[in-house]
């Protein structure tokens, strides 16, 4: 059997790989939602505020949102380090930085380490929130790319939900473990990936856009034609791959100037997402969850049960939107989303302004039923359509400015809520209901549905297509390709030539594989006739 036509033996290929793949790598976002949730009970656990000698609200909110500043800046500069050390190492590096700040802040020994642990753990947090839903989209077809991405999500909520579990249990914990254990787990976590990340494959579009045809080929077989590099549709996946990688070769520079002028629509759409992800007040809850309750009359252990409560209800709530997310479209759930929450959030500013003794239950029935829509609609969504719809070229430069635009928002709501809540109380979350209505009104006006559309394909949907042929015209394209005024074609010039080393001009990588593409046209042509 040659290397064209081997299968895979003894391994996961077809649905099982890409399945496991993907609840694998979900263990990065995993460690972000334990991130986010681990603090919410530490801070409100007497050891904790005793051996940090009674934190201000203030100091309590750096202490929680500083993660973020250090999530920001690796987010921003982790789209050139993706593409140029590839989807899994990224990983690989980011789950090692992400275990020395949890080592950092298991082991603090006053507020300026523990600070300094949140800045590093930020670092490891902000490339796995851009590369993971980078590398989610690049192995996914379109007709299950949704649901990946939904179950990557999902991944995230159940890293929320076992830190506030496990912040429960350790509270009845009495000594100042009742805080270390909590953060010294997300070490543990972190080391998984990091191991594991050394295991799984590349991307195949990664592979393909550094030339790395052989391995990608095999990626693309393992992933969806049971490891046949010779089935027809491992064949049309790389086919259409690489026809978009030499187009985008082609149009030149993909600076983040040049991402800015040509795909402005589609970056702008993206960081929105992630904006209005936060501006929605998902981190009131999130991060302050305890607080909320506290607020609402429960209090100490009772507030951590609550919020331990109101989390498995959010895990069960990401579970819709597997099976919903490639039927009915992205634009319906992020609509129906915004609504619900923006009713919750009015009910619970209004249930805290009552001040009444049905107040401590209302508080809790409304963050529920917000956290519940949330994870529905406004907690998976935004991560999957920044890197759907943003070209290869520029796919992790664009998913990096949105995130990076998430995390910055995410400091923001961290940073303030406590303090909002001292100064303007049940109105805080009136301010983020209006949000909620803001972000209707975008969706509604600006956001085009992508179900169903292949990652080669959304030039169509945002009209901005490439000055070459883009591979959703694949007939037409091979049609150009075939002749020897294609357009494709001229854009290969003599400037793109190499010579051997006997002196004589050969053809280029993309001329030659233009070559190629045209010999088995005429082959399979040549086939029919006969």
């Amino acid at each position: 059997m040659d290397a064209g036509s081997q299968k895979a033996a003894g391994t996961l290929t077809g649905k099982p790989l890409l399945y496991f793949t993907s609840i694998f790598v979900s263990l990065g976002v995993f460690l972000f939602g334990y991130d986010q949730g681990v603090m919410s009970g530490i801070i409100t656990g007497p050891y904790f505020l005793q051996y940090f000698e009674e934190p201000t609200r203030a100091q309590l909110g750096t202490m929680v949102a500083i993660l973020e500043i250090g999530a920001l800046v690796s987010s921003l500069m982790v789209g050139r380090v993706g593409d140029i050390i590839g989807r899994r190492r990224t990983i690989f590096y980011g789950s090692m930085v992400f275990v020395v700040g949890g080592a950092f802040q298991t082991f603090a020994v006053g507020m300026n380490s523990m600070i300094l642990g949140r800045v590093i753990s930020g670092f490891g947090v902000g490339m796995l929130s851009t590369i993971v839903p980078v590398y989610q989209s690049e192995i996914s077809p379109a007709d299950h790319r949704g649901r990946l991405a939904c179950i990557e999500f999902t991944g995230n909520i159940v890293g929320y939900a076992a830190s506030v579990w496990v912040d429960y249990v350790c509270s009845f914990i009495e000594s100042d473990f009742s805080w270390r254990l909590p953060l010294l787990l997300q070490c543990v976590m972190g080391s998984l990936l990091c191991l594991g990340s050394l295991i799984i494959s590349e991307t195949p579009r990664w592979l393909l856009d550094n030339d790395h045809d052989a391995e990608g080929i095999i990626v693309i077989a393992n992933l969806h034609a049971g490891g046949d590099t010779e089935h027809p549709r491992a064949k049309q996946e790389f086919n259409e791959i690489k026809e978009n990688v030499l187009i985008m070769r082609a149009e030149g520079e993909r600076s983040y100037a040049d991402m800015w002028r040509k795909y402005k629509k589609r970056v702008l759409i993206a960081m929105s997402s992630q904006a209005f992800a936060q501006l929605n007040g998902i981190n009131v809850i999130s991060y302050y969850a305890p607080l909320v309750f506290e607020e609402a009359g429960w209090t100490g252990r009772d507030a951590i049960l609550m919020t331990g409560l109101n989390a498995l209800v959010y895990v069960a709530s990401t579970v819709p939107p597997w099976f919903l997310v490639d039927h009915w479209g992205r634009r319906p759930i992020l609509l129906s989303g915004a609504i619900i929450m923006a009713f919750s959030l009015s009910m619970i500013s209004y249930s805290i302004y009552l001040d009444i003794a049905l107040t401590p239950t209302l508080t809790v029935f409304f963050v529920i039923v917000y956290n519940a829509f949330f994870g529905y609609s406004w907690g998976p969504i935004p991560w999957l359509y920044p890197p759907e719809i943003l070209p290869l070229s520029v796919r992790a430069k664009g998913a990096s400015l949105s995130t990076a635009t998430n995390w910055a928002f995410n400091w923001v709501v961290g940073e303030m809520t406590p303090v909002l809540q001292e100064l303007i109380e049940w109105r805080l979350y009136l301010l983020h209901a209006f949000f909620c209505c803001m972000s209707f009104v975008l969706v509604y006006f600006t956001y085009p549905e992508t179900k169903g559309v292949s990652l080669e394909e959304m030039d169509q949907i945002f009209g901005d297509a490439s000055v070459v042929p883009t591979p959703f015209a694949q007939d037409d394209l091979e049609a150009e390709i075939e002749s020897d005024g294609g357009i494709l074609q001229r854009r290969v010039s003599v400037e793109d030539e190499e010579l051997d080393p006997l002196g004589v001009s050969r053809p280029s990588e993309e001329q030659a594989f233009i070559n190629r593409r045209s010999t088995d046209k005429s082959d399979r042509q040549h086939g029919h006739q006969e």
